[in-house]
Parts: structure tokens; C-alpha cells; sequence
């Protein structure tokens, strides 16, 4: 966690109560950073918000009343409906919604466009989340615009910390890093689920596979992020020589597993920037 910071008093808002609202939600009740009195959601069903509402925080339906009551308000919604989100506030806000500082949440969706909606100037920053959030394991990338402090910078890296590992970084990095992180989590259940295929192949039942191969690539990624080694002296130190590991790295190489790699992320940023430049 961001040193500095253990104990938040703002109220925070989240407009959606989708997966990611739950997952921001709960990393920062559990960190201690916030009390679910300081928290309110809206969505357009009551029922659906229950989740949120046994935990002790506020539910509405007003997109607006949650800009009104709270210093921090997450959009959580899908982004061909963000042009209505936007309409709600300004229509229903009560309060100086400029002064609020709004993070987004939504794929695809610039800082600019965003800030266009609002039509006046605003504090907003754009977040990269990725979906191993909901196990506190989760990796995200955030850009601010010019409007947001830096004491509100760290206000929300703190927030965002609760959930796993947090970097602030240009915005022009967000779709490369959304490829990389956001839909990396896909690529590694590929990966694992080709481990397990080959275990299975060579006699190993597929759900002792499946844990093995999952178990294996956490390890080697805490070994990563814990030991400060480069990950190819990493694989190096594995690979005896004449041994297991450099010929099965020996028949990966042979079959462009890096290329293919480099390539799905390349794919990938593309697309995002395609979808950050859609109306």
C-alpha cells in the first residue's frame, strides 16, 4: 500500500455495481482504508445492489445523488452507456460536480472523451483495471488529467493499491498495458490449460494438471516479482545443461511461442485503440 496513507475519509461512490465495483469495493473495506457507511452505490435496480447493501453500504438509484454525497465517485458502467450516466449527473447533481474527482473504469473510453460528455472541466482519471482484482491479486495502470492534485493522486493509488499492484503511467501507455495485463490474464489461462493438455498427454488426470500447471506459473510469477532477478536468468538457472527444461524450451522456441505471444499483444493494443477512437 501507498505509504502515507491507512485511513480514508472520504465518501466514496460507485456508479454500476458490476464484478469491478464489487472487487474495488471490497479491497478497500478489507484494507481498513474505508467503513461502508462512507460508501454509496446507485444502479438502476435496487436488487441487483443487495450485494452492496448487506455489506453496509448505501444503495440508490441516482446516478446523481452518488456525485452529490460522495468525494470520489467510480464509473463502473458498460461504456455504450456512459453517454446516459453523464446526462444523469449533470441533469440530477445538486452539488458542484466539478469539484468531485470521477474515475473511470471503462475499456476503450479516453480521458478526452469523457471530459467532452461533462462539457465543462473536470477531475477525472482513467483506470486500466484487470480482472485479478477480484482475487486481490490484480494489476492496473492509471493516467490523471491536468485538473487532479497530486494529494489526489495518491488518494487514489491508495485506493486502487487495496486490490494489487498499481502503476501511474502516461495515458498514451493504456491500451499497450490494457493488452498486456488487461487481457494477459486470458493469454495464462491459455497457457496454463496447454500445461495441462501436455500432463494430461503424458498420464497425469486433468484436474491434478490443471492445479499443477496453475500452481506453477504462481510460483514462477512470485519468483518474478519477490526474487528482483530478470525473468531469463530466472528460466536460465532452470535449465540444466542436456537437460528436461532447455529441450522443452528447445521445442517452445521451435514453435514461435514468443512470437505468438508479442503478436496478441500487438493485436490486442491495436483493437483498444480502435475502440478508444469509436463515437
Amino acid at each position: 500500500m501507498t505509504e502515507g496513507i491507512t485511513k480514508i475519509f472520504e465518501k466514496i461512490g460507485f456508479i454500476g455495481g458490476g464484478n469491478m465495483a464489487r472487487a474495488i469495493f471490497d479491497g478497500i473495506v478489507d484494507a481498513g482504508l474505508v467503513e461502508t457507511k462512507q460508501i454509496y452505490v446507485s444502479g438502476p435496480r435496487l436488487e441487483n445492489l443487495e450485494f452492496f447493501k448487506q455489506k453496509g453500504a448505501s444503495i440508490i438509484t441516482s446516478n446523481g445523488a452518488v456525485v452529490d454525497y460522495c468525494d470520489v465517485i467510480f464509473i463502473c458502467v458498460k461504456p455504450q452507456i456512459l453517454h446516459e450516466v453523464v446526462r444523469q449527473i449533470i441533469d440530477q447533481s445538486k452539488e458542484q460536480w466539478d469539484k468531485k474527482i470521477f474515475v473511470s473504469v471503462l475499456a476503450g473510453t479516453s480521458i478526452l472523451k469523457i471530459e467532452n460528455l461533462f462539457m465543462k472541466p473536470i477531475k477525472l482519471v482513467r483506470v486500466m483495471p484487470n480482472t485479478a482484482v477480484l482475487v486481490r491479486k490484480g494489476c492496473c495502470s492509471f493516467s490523471a488529467n491536468a485538473h487532479v492534485t497530486d494529494e489526489e493522486v495518491l488518494l487514489i493509488k491508495t485506493l486502487l493499491e487495496s486490490s494489487g499492484l498499481c502503476l501511474e503511467v502516461p495515458e498514451g501507455q493504456i491500451d499497450a498495458i490494457g493488452a498486456l495485463s488487461g487481457s494477459g490474464p486470458a493469454f495464462m489461462y491459455l497457457i496454463i490449460e496447454s500445461l495441462a493438455d501436455g500432463g494430461v498427454k503424458m498420464g497425469i488426470p486433468r484436474a491434478m494438471a490443471i492445479k499443477l500447471a496453475a500452481q506453477t506459473m504462481l510460483g514462477a510469477a512470485t519468483m518474478v516479482l519477490q526474487s528482483g532477478k530478470h525473468s531469463a536468468q530466472l528460466k536460465d538457472e532452470v535449465c540444466s545443461a542436456g537437460g528436461t527444461t532447455i529441450t522443452g524450451i528447445h521445442a517452445l522456441e521451435k514453435g514461435g511461442v514468443r512470437t505468438a505471444i508479442i503478436d496478441a499483444v500487438e493485436a490486442a493494443t491495436k483493437r483498444s485503440i480502435e475502440l478508444t477512437k469509436l463515437p
